[in-house]
């Protein structure tokens, strides 16, 4: 038997022993350490139809879970902040991004930015929208991201950062159309034609 397996054994005697005599610390009346909570469904609260260049698509947004960052999108929407931009910023089978910039890659200002909400635990799998930041934590403001592959790298459990990006709503329909944004030509990450975001508008829910 190996040192590692022999010290193992000692200790498991050793615990035994304690353990008959009423020996050791008494932990009857400690609280266990809860398992971590699941992380949450996301719950459609708003719906909008993003009318594109390239196509429709749907999508859910979740006040519910994520209330800092699902009224702020509906804040710009209700604005028509969105309407004219583009999806500046589109990497290959990672992610799809807009809600910044002008055709002609002006930035458009912005109201201040907000409380990130990574910590809800809401993962960032293929087809979920979350908010785009700088490398300080609480920096959102207008630019949202489609995930085009899950990208659990991004969630608060797995990123670099210990923060990681605030998942805040989903595509319902049109994931077809994000697809063909993802395999368009670019130049460092920039579509080399414009993808414009044409409106967004308030739409039912789908019945779920």
């Amino acid at each position: 038997m190996n040192k590692i397996a022999v010290g193992l054994a000692s200790s498991l005697v050793l615990v035994s022993v304690l353990a008959a005599c009423g020996g050791g610390s008494d932990d009857s009346g400690s609280t266990p350490t809860p398992p971590p909570a699941p992380a949450p469904d996301l719950v459609q609260n708003y719906c909008y139809l993003m009318s594109t260049s390239m196509g429709e698509i749907s999508l859910a947004i979740d006040t519910t879970n994520t209330p800092i960052t699902g009224e702020n999108f509906k804040q710009y929407v209700d604005s028509g902040f969105y309407d004219g931009l583009i999806f500046h910023r589109v990497v290959h089978q990672f992610v799809v991004q807009g809600g910044g910039f002008t055709p002609d890659l002006v930035q458009k200002e912005t109201r201040g930015p907000i409380q990130n909400e990574a910590s809800v635990g809401i993962s960032n799998l293929r087809g979920t929208l979350a908010m785009a930041r700088s490398s300080a934590a609480n920096s959102a403001t207008s630019q949202f991201y489609i995930n085009t592959v899950d990208n659990v790298n991004l969630d608060q459990e797995h990123a670099s950062d210990g923060v990681g990006y605030a998942v805040f709503g989903k595509v319902i329909t049109g994931m077809n159309i994000v697809d063909q944004i993802d395999i368009v030509d670019t130049n460092n990450s920039i579509p080399v034609e414009n993808i414009l975001i044409n409106s967004i508008s308030e739409m039912a829910c789908p019945a779920t």
